[in-house]
């Protein structure tokens, strides 16, 4: 393997510093998986390391496969003992083989966000709280940051310093009761327990310890508190922990990633070394020299400089439109051009923005003019209602404790059991502090053996045992077959096809969800029995938003800045360059928060490879308001002589309705053309006041009239919801309205 010919000299260092601590900084588009492929390439083939003895972990699923693809280039079917794969995924191995030891049921079930959100709601009702003055997902979020800092219950208590804090303490409590009452973790556990487990068991400890003798961490900069602790405590004996990251990509501290695990690795570890990829091969020199100007305010960062061997490209367009609606279709105008005029595909651009919120103006004009699409962040397959209910019903079968996805299916398809009677079962079995499908067989004994029951009802009773019936004989059968038979059974045992079919006019639709559902199912066709569905049921939890990423081909993409870290396109738009939204508005009083803020503008603008555009609008609706936005700050750390505004000639190749054209225009745009004409337009052709009616956004009121080059440019305020318009009368002709 002659690494001069497929590495640059700071990644063959990288590869080749295989003894003790090292930290590898690679900036943006430097090869950093590229580096991270041939390290393990180089400790199996040249220092002799078998891969069942090297770790490497990643962020995403999508990364993990990716990454062991281009392995199995390099190694072959060597790289099948690798273990690789997400902090959760791995943690989730390591506590199945040690569950014993980690106090565990092998068969423990791991809770999905939607799932954990049912306990807190459960949490918060058996802790007496109103669950519609105390938002659930507040309280999720806040345990799920006590648990990323490695806060228990009890130390939590010690903290706390308002009201909120002792609902999330009460709810705390009670919610790490009903996880262990129904044999479930949730996605926090997945690290803690292994910390927990690592810490308090030595033998366990050593036996990690002697079997990895290669620890590689990717992204190490979104690492928590507690992936930290379980990484160093696996490498611990060996010290050679490799940490592959970027500071300046550091913008999930609201996902208690602590970037000070970056900066401060050389005092963790003295002694480490570090290693700077700075040659970026993704971007136009352009591009890099921008994004460098934005990157190069913050403070709490490594003084390094990225550069590129690649053209300068051409400049950053920066674009001022009038409002979200006009921003929206200057976006949609430029992919409709770039696609038409100058060879990108659809697939090849994106729109980037701060908040989910933005994305509704931008898809509404995708939509209008019939451009493809994706929506990063839509309802994803897994969360879909029928492919969850299948869901539950195998995770019901593989451990039928799991009181969430119980009370999920109990009654669907409806068998009589009603709400009131499901209550008054989950009191009576909170009474005797056992899960639900305890209580349900505690109801087949004779009075003598369970004591007082509790007031169903004979229907809901028989009903009760039937479904009892039901999923005992959907356990033997999974012990018997694989996942994707089971599935087949639990459509044609539960009813469940037919009540799919009968439900709605998309019954069919939903049915096709299913039956994708058993085709991911039959990827563990292989194995048998519980290790089948075990297998799939792992998969599905540890499933991230990312990986629905590119799910519809050659679509343009639309996705947040969070979202799209890790990413790349040719054309990348930012859309909402203003203060209040990039920078956001809760930053403002917060100056760790505005470099964060500065980081999530660098990950953007370095996503793109060959286009940038910059575009902010003068006003924007928000919660109902319509307020003027400030440019961004960022904007103004972009040397001007990088950038350019659109061109008359680019708005004209477009193959759309000129009013379209011209609402493309509006702003800069209009200001750039204005400057560049030379003859005058003569005396205003409207007055304010005056009625007009236009061909596509109806009848308005003139606001303004005057001369913009040789050419007139009119504001009308149209009724309805075209609001306001910016129009050049060569483009947009007006009609007189008669009073």
């Amino acid at each position: 393997m002659e690494l001069s010919t497929l590495l640059n000299p700071s990644q063959i260092e990288a590869v080749q510093a295989v003894d003790g601590p090292v930290l590898v900084v690679a900036g943006p588009g430097s090869g950093k998986t590229r580096v991270i492929v041939y390290r393990i390439a180089y400790l199996v083939r040249t220092c002799g390391v078998r891969p069942s003895r090297i770790m490497a972990v990643t962020f995403t699923n999508k990364a993990a496969r990716e990454m062991r693809d281009r392995i199995d280039q390099v190694l072959g079917g060597a790289q099948q003992n690798l273990t690789m794969g997400t902090f959760h995924a791995i943690g989730a191995r390591l506590l199945r083989t040690y569950a014993d030891s980690a106090g565990l049921d092998p068969n423990f079930v791991i809770y999905d966000a939607d799932d954990q959100t049912q306990v807190v709601k459960r949490s918060l009702e058996d802790a007496g709280v109103d669950h519609k003055k105390f938002s659930p997902n507040a309280v999720k979020h806040a345990i799920s940051a006590a648990k990323s800092q490695m806060v228990t219950p009890a130390e939590f208590a010690g903290r706390k310093s308002n009201y909120f804090d002792e609902i999330v303490h009460r709810v705390y409590d009670r919610y790490e009761a009903v996880l262990e009452q129904s044999h479930a973790l949730d996605f926090d556990d997945l690290i803690v327990r292994v910390v927990r487990l690592l810490e308090g068991n030595a033998e366990v400890r050593e036996r990690v310890q002697d079997r990895y003798v290669h620890v590689l961490v990717d992204e190490f900069q979104d690492t928590n508190a507690a992936q930290y602790r379980m990484a160093r405590l696996i490498a611990e004996k060996h010290r050679n922990l490799c940490v592959v990251g970027d500071p300046d990509q550091a913008i999930y501290s609201w996902r208690q990633a602590d970037v000070a695990n970056i900066l401060n690795f050389e005092k963790d570890f003295p002694g480490a070394r570090v290693i700077h990829l700075e040659q970026n091969y993704r971007s136009t020199g352009t591009i890099i020299k921008a994004a460098d100007k934005v990157i190069a305010v913050n403070r709490n960062r490594p003084q390094r400089k990225l550069w590129t061997e690649n053209s300068d490209g051409l400049p950053i367009i920066v674009h001022d439109a009038l409002n979200e609606q006009d921003e929206a279709l200057f976006i949609v105008n430029e992919v409709d051009r770039l696609v038409k005029r100058e060879g990108f595909k659809h697939g090849d651009c994106a729109v980037l923005y701060r908040t989910n919120a933005q994305s509704r103006a931008v898809e509404e004009a995708f939509v209008r003019y019939g451009l493809p699409y994706h929506l990063v962040g839509a309802t994803r397959f897994y969360e879909r209602r029928e492919v969850k209910d299948v869901l539950a019903y195998l995770r019901v079968t593989y451990n039928p404790y799991d009181d969430v996805n119980l009370l999920r299916i109990v009654n669907v398809p409806s068998r009589g059991i009603g709400q009131k009677s499901l209550d008054e079962l989950a009191r009576w079995a909170n009474r005797r502090s056992l899960p639900l499908y305890a209580a349900i067989q505690l109801l087949g004994e004779p009075p003598e053996q369970r004591g007082e029951g509790p007031d169903l009802g004979q229907r809901a009773e028989k009903a009760l045992a039937g479904f009892l019936e039901l999923i005992r004989g959907l356990e033997a059968e999974a012990k018997g077959s694989n996942a994707a038979d089971l599935i087949k059974r639990v459509l044609a045992e539960t009813g469940y096809r037919d009540y799919l079919l009968a439900s709605d006019d998309d019954g069919e639709d939903r049915l096709e969800n299913v039956m994708e559902l058993r085709t991911v199912a039959e990827e563990f066709s292989h194995l048998r029995g519980m290790d089948s569905l075990a297998a799939l049921l792992e998969q599905v939890a540890l499933v991230a938003d990312s990986d629905n990423v590119g799910e519809k081909p050659n679509s343009t993409t639309l996705i947040t800045l969070h979202q799209a870290k890790g990413l790349e396109y040719p054309v990348v738009f930012i859309a909402g360059m203003e203060e209040g939204l990039l920078p956001h508005a809760r930053s403002m009083e917060d100056a760790a928060q505005m470099e964060e803020e500065r980081r999530l503008c660098y990950v953007g603008m370095t996503r793109a490879q060959q286009r940038l555009y910059l575009v902010r609008a003068y006003r924007r609706a928000a919660m109902g308001m319509r307020s003027a936005n400030e440019p961004s700050r960022f904007l103004r750390d972009v040397p001007p002589e990088l950038t350019a505004l659109p061109q008359r000639k680019r708005v004209q190749a477009a193959g759309f309705q000129p009013e379209m054209r011209m609402a493309a225009m509006s702003g800069a745009a209009a200001r750039d053309r204005e400057a560049a004409s030379v003859a005058p337009a003569g005396p205003p052709a409207y007055k304010a006041g005056e009625r007009v009616k236009h061909g596509t956004f109806g009848e308005g009121v003139v606001i303004t009239c005057h001369p913009s080059g040789s050419d007139q440019e009119v504001t009308v305020a149209f009724r309805g919801t075209a609001g306001v318009k910016k129009l050049l009368l060569s483009f947009a002709p007006l009609e007189r309205v008669q009073a």
